[in-house]
Order: C-alpha cells, then structure tokens, then sequence
C-alpha cells in the first residue's frame, strides 16, 4: 500500500446551531491523515459526529474552522472524484440498476465513451441478469450494491461509505463486505467507512479511527496488522475484538458468534 497522503484533515470544528438557537459542537480538533489505498474505518457512539466527518470530507458541509485537504487542495464542494454511498443507497426510483449506474457518467457527458464500464460493474458488483430491474424490484443488498457501482464507476479517489450495510441481514452484509474488500483491491481506491459494527471494522480495516461522545473527538487510531483474508473466529481477531470493545466499556458482554444458524 502506497504511504503517499490522500487526505489531511487539520484542525477541524464543526458546531451546530439547534432549534432553540443553542450552539452544539459536533466535532471538535479533528486531526487525521488518510493514506492512498488505504481503508479506514471511523467508529464510535450514536451522535458523536461519524457522519458529519465524513460530509465534511465529501464537501457536503463545511467546518466551522480548520481545513480538510485533498492531494494539497482544499475540499469546499462535493465532487465525484470523491464518490459518496448512503446508508439507503438512494437510488433513482425511475431508473433501471444500469441506468443508475451510469447516471454520473450521463451527467458528464462521458457514456457513450465508458459505456463498456457500465457492463463491467455489473458483473463485479454481483448484478448480472438484474440490469433491467428497478429499484423497487430488487432487494436491500442488491440497492446498496448498485450505489457502490454508481459510485465506482466515476473512478473516484476515495469512496465514503455511511453506514451501507447496517441496515441488511447478517449473511447479505458479510457477502457485501467481501465484495468491498474486493473491489478495493481490484481498483486501490481509498474507502472511508462509517460503522457501528465493531466486527465489520476489524474485517475491512486497515486502521481504525476511534471517535469519544460529543463532541466529537479522535481518541485513537489502532492499526489493524492481521493478514487478509481474515477470519472472525481467529484468536488474533478475537483479541483486537476484545480490545476495542473494552474501549467503548463493553468487554465485559460474554462475545456472541456473528451468525446463529
């Protein structure tokens, strides 16, 4: 994996005003450098500004002081090179999987060159014989597969991922963790993924970045050094498993198996 810096986020506040006129600090001196073709995965309670991280680094927001830099420039807009997954997928419900793929493309001006690569997602992503199908028609797993194509497809240099596999079945979202994991390595695109899973984190991660209760903070960043592919009832992975949890104070919970059958 390259050590050359992607992203660089350098003091960054974020606070909010709520509906009484009260300032909420949602994230306060974030520091943290993103590596190229690394994934990394942020975790951390409900409401400690996951999700706000990563609109930030989409340029969906804006932080209240502090810069995030992408390969020297600032970030102050959305852009596709940095592509954005959603916890729904929030697919276009008058479009077929192949058309939502290629939406981005059709917006640039680029389809008729790329067309081919509209095909070739397909059939990585796991979606051949679906092509015609709507949104409506297919299921959860299968949504969330066509919005990682639709934002693959733009060739971004970094994927963000919001939570796109919380909401599915146990063996749907571990098959669509591996096809992640493949798709990274096919391409070497740096991800970014926000999870409350602490198994999910392990399994995917490189690194994984650790956020306290709001506001948000970085409280520590732990490196990940099992080899891949990775076993979740490994004695190491069980360890690293323990370890995290006893930083969220859950250790003491007896470690239930991922899958009951």
């Amino acid at each position: 994996m390259s050590q050359e810096n992607l992203i660089e986020i350098r003091s960054v506040d974020r606070t909010y005003e709520d509906t009484s006129d009260n300032s909420v600090e949602a994230l306060k001196d974030i520091n943290l450098t993103v590596r190229k073709g690394e994934f990394i995965t942020i975790i951390g309670p409900s409401g400690c500004g996951k999700t706000t991280l990563l609109r930030l680094i989409a340029g969906l927001d804006a932080p209240a002081s502090g810069k995030i830099m992408l390969e020297g420039e600032e970030i102050t807009a959305p852009d596709p090179q940095r592509g954005y997954v959603f916890q729904q997928g929030s697919l276009f419900p008058w479009l077929t999987v192949e058309n939502n793929i290629a939406a981005g493309l059709k917006a640039k001006g680029v389809y008729k060159e790329n067309k081919a690569d509209v095909a070739r997602f397909i059939e990585l992503i796991g979606l051949h014989g679906f092509e015609k199908s709507y949104p409506h028609q297919i299921s959860g797993g299968m949504a969330q597969r066509v919005a990682i194509a639709r934002a693959l497809i733009n060739r971004p240099v970094a994927l963000l991922l919001d939570e796109p596999l919380g909401a599915l079945d146990a063996f749907t979202r571990a098959d669509l963790q591996d096809k992640l994991l493949e798709l990274w390595k096919g391409d070497g695109t740096t991800m970014i993924l926000v999870t409350h899973d602490v198994d999910e984190a392990i399994y995917l991660s490189d690194r994984i970045v650790i956020m306290t209760p709001r506001p948000g903070k970085i409280s520590e960043i732990m490196d990940i050094y099992l080899p891949r592919p990775r076993q979740r009832g490994d004695a190491l992975f069980m360890a690293i498993r323990k370890n995290l949890l006893e930083k969220f104070h859950l250790a003491s919970a007896t470690p239930q198996p991922e899958y009951t059958i």
